[in-house]
C-alpha cells in the first residue's frame, strides 16, 4: 500500500470551510472524511488534528481579549471541528475517539497516549482536539507533540498552498516551490508554513512531515499512497 503504517493528519480550519470561509462545507468534510476511511480499510491507522481558523483566527485582531484567553476560544473551536469531523468519519463505518488535553464533561476523552495507541491498534481513527490545552502554541505544535506521543511515521499537513515555498505564492508569483526540503533548513529560514516551534520539535526528534494541498481530488488518499505532489519535508 505505501511507506506508512500511522500517520498524523493535520488538517487547517480554514480548509474545512472550503469556499464558504467559515464554519463548515459539508461536500468538503464528506470528502476529507471519505478518504481518511478509505485509508483507515486498508491499513493505515491515522491520527486527525483540526485547526481552529473556521470559527476563530483573526476574530481578535483589536486585541480586546486577553491572549491566553483568545487562545482557549481557538481550542475550543478545534473541539467543534473535531467532533463533526469525527461523526462524519462514523458514518462511513468507521470507529472514532476525540481526545482533549482537558475535561469537557461526557463529550470527549481525556488524552492518554496509551489509550490513544489501543484505540488506532483496534482499527479506530482518532482525534486530537484542544491543541496542547496550553495558550501560546499552535494546532501544528500539538500536531507534533501528539505525532511524537503515539509513535507516528510522519506527520501529513493539508494546508489551503500545496507545499512549502520561498515566498507567499500569493504575493510573488515567482515563488519557488520546494519538492525536498531539510527540516533543519525549515528553521534557519523560518519559513512560515510550518510553526517553528513544531519544525524545531520534528527536527530534533527526527519526525519527517508531508506538506500538500487539501483542495484538490482525493488529495489525501494520493499523498499517503505515494502519489505526492507537495513539499516532502526531511530529517
Amino acid at each position: 500500500m505505501a511507506e506508512w503504517n500511522r500517520i498524523l493528519l493535520k488538517l487547517s480550519g480554514e480548509a474545512l470551510s472550503g469556499e464558504i470561509g467559515h464554519g463548515f462545507d459539508e461536500n468538503v468534510c464528506r470528502e476529507v472524511a471519505g478518504e481518511i476511511a478509505e485509508l483507515t480499510r486498508k491499513g493505515i491507522q491515522i491520527a486527525v488534528v483540526t485547526g481552529g481558523g473556521n470559527f476563530w483566527r483573526g476574530r481578535n485582531s483589536s486585541k480586546i481579549i486577553e491572549r491566553s484567553h483568545s487562545d482557549q476560544i481557538g481550542m475550543l473551536g478545534t473541539v467543534i471541528n473535531c467532533i463533526y469531523m469525527s461523526e462524519l468519519v462514523r458514518l462511513e463505518g468507521i470507529g472514532t475517539t476525540v481526545y482533549t488535553p482537558f475535561e469537557c464533561g461526557g463529550i470527549t476523552t481525556l488524552f492518554s497516549s496509551d489509550a490513544a495507541v489501543k484505540d488506532l491498534e483496534d482499527g479506530k481513527v482518532i482525534f486530537f482536539a484542544g491543541g496542547t490545552g496550553h495558550p501560546y502554541f499552535s494546532t501544528d505544535s500539538g500536531s507534533s507533540l501528539r505525532a511524537l506521543q503515539i509513535g507516528a511515521d510522519c506527520i501529513f499537513l493539508a494546508k489551503a498552498v500545496d507545499g512549502i515555498y520561498d515566498s507567499d505564492p500569493n504575493l510573488n508569483p515567482e515563488a519557488k516551490k520546494y519538492d525536498v526540503l531539510p527540516m533543519k533548513e525549515v528553521v534557519e529560514k523560518s519559513l512560515a508554513a510550518i510553526d517553528l516551534t513544531s519544525a524545531v520539535m520534528c527536527l530534533e526528534n527526527k519526525m519527517p512531515m508531508m506538506v500538500f494541498g487539501l483542495r484538490g481530488e482525493r488529495s489525501i488518499v494520493n499523498a499517503v499512497s505515494g502519489e505526492f505532489t507537495g513539499t516532502r519535508v526531511t530529517v
